[in-house]
């Protein structure tokens, strides 16, 4: 049997960690079963407990004192995410081989990760070799998603992401629960937008002629292949919840296989006369 993976993305402070914490919540309220595995070495704390840490294998901080190195914070953390890619056989040996596991891994935030470095595309390469699959489940955080600009700017870091990584991509709209009424109405309109006239309703001035054309292609391009659409995602909101996780699970086909049973015995057709019996035996199972 397959397995099952979200790989939980998206810039600093989008929510990642509390995502989590918030979806493993909601599996055990439905009777689920999810693990989580920690991939931010910089980490400092999280509300979940975890089945794999990578700070276990590597920290940001005894890379940054190392003084052979003298990494930033930013190279400090790519150095450790090479070094786990180094390393996949440690991550191996924490998932085991268990069939059917639907684990979360929470990522770090750092965008060049996921566009000009080879490191989570490799990871997805991996899990797909140990039959898992793979969604990404990109977060972007909405209180900073209601001016046009900033939201192009969100929707082309998940598209890069989506593209780097060549996988099913769920794109959420994160802290929906600390938006008063007024700014939950406004942000609609940004979860399934029409690019076209949103540029036009939020008068977008740009000087310069060329900007204002590539502007418009970029809208052009999202609007017309319907590339990147957002889930809203309150952790107050269980319905809500489970609406995001449905999408996911759809993505990867969570259950397909666990729908199909071998008959252990051909079936006797009905006749026509206890048609109504036989057909209520099927309903109650």
């Amino acid at each position: 049997m397959p397995r099952y993976a979200q790989l939980v993305m998206g810039p600093a402070g989008s929510g990642k960690s509390t995502y989590c914490s918030t979806m493993t919540q909601h599996a055990e309220t439905i009777g689920r079963s999810v693990q989580v595995v920690n991939l931010d070495p910089a980490a400092e704390h999280f509300e979940y407990p975890v089945m794999a840490d990578i700070r276990e294998l590597i920290q940001v901080d005894d890379v940054m004192e190392d003084n052979s190195l003298r990494f930033g914070p930013n190279g400090g953390l790519v150095f450790c995410m090479e070094y786990f890619t180094n390393n996949f056989d440690w991550l191996e040996e924490c998932l085991g081989h268990v069939e059917d596991d639907y684990i979360l891994f929470d990522c770090p935030g750092q965008i060049e990760l996921y566009t000009h470095l080879p490191v989570m595309k490799q990871l997805v390469e991996k899990l797909q070799q140990w039959e898992f699959r793979v969604c990404g489940v990109f977060l972007v955080d909405s209180q900073f998603m209601v001016e046009t600009f900033k939201f192009i700017s969100g929707v082309m870091a998940a598209l890069s992401a989506m593209v780097s990584l060549e996988i099913p991509q769920v794109n959420i709209m994160t802290k929906m629960d600390l938006l008063n009424h007024k700014a939950k109405k406004e942000i609609e309109r940004y979860l399934d937008p029409d690019m076209y006239s949103m540029m036009e309703d939020s008068g977008l001035s740009l000087r310069s002629k060329r900007f204002k054309k590539l502007t418009k292609a970029i809208c052009g391009l999202i609007d017309d292949y319907s590339m990147v659409r957002f889930l809203p995602f309150d952790r107050t909101d269980e319905e809500g919840m489970n609406i995001v996780l449905q999408h996911i699970d759809f993505s990867i086909q969570y259950g397909e296989d666990l729908e199909f049973k071998e008959p252990k015995e051909p079936e006797e057709e009905p006749t026509n006369a206890n048609y109504d019996e036989f057909f209520q035996d099927k309903l109650n199972g």
